[in-house]
């Protein structure tokens, strides 16, 4: 069961690693400044949820010490306010791309 969430959590950090460095690749090499927003939020969104995993990895998965658990908190917190503001900078651009 464990070894199962391990394989789980390590794939989806393996996808949003990849899946922030296409983005931030993307977003470099547009010149458009929508399409650049738009792949800047979707960046700012992998890599909020690369932070969360890295946290549910440090606080479930390895043994349990107090400043273990502060930083995957940290992790955990800013992790959310980047999946945050990617989701509200990709309802801006995508507001300004339609409009």
């Amino acid at each position: 069961m464990i070894q199962g969430i391990q394989y789980v959590l390590y794939v989806g950090l393996i996808i949003s690693s990849v899946c922030s460095l296409v983005f931030s690749f993307r977003s470099r090499r547009s010149s458009d400044g929508t399409l650049r927003g738009l792949y800047n939020a979707k960046m700012n969104i992998s890599m909020g949820a690369m932070l969360i995993i890295l946290a549910l990895i440090q606080m479930f998965l390895f043994t349990g010490s107090s400043l273990r658990v502060v930083i995957g908190a940290l992790f955990m917190v800013l992790g959310a306010f980047n999946i945050f503001a990617g989701i509200r900078n990709h309802s801006n651009f995508s507001r300004r791309k339609a409009g």
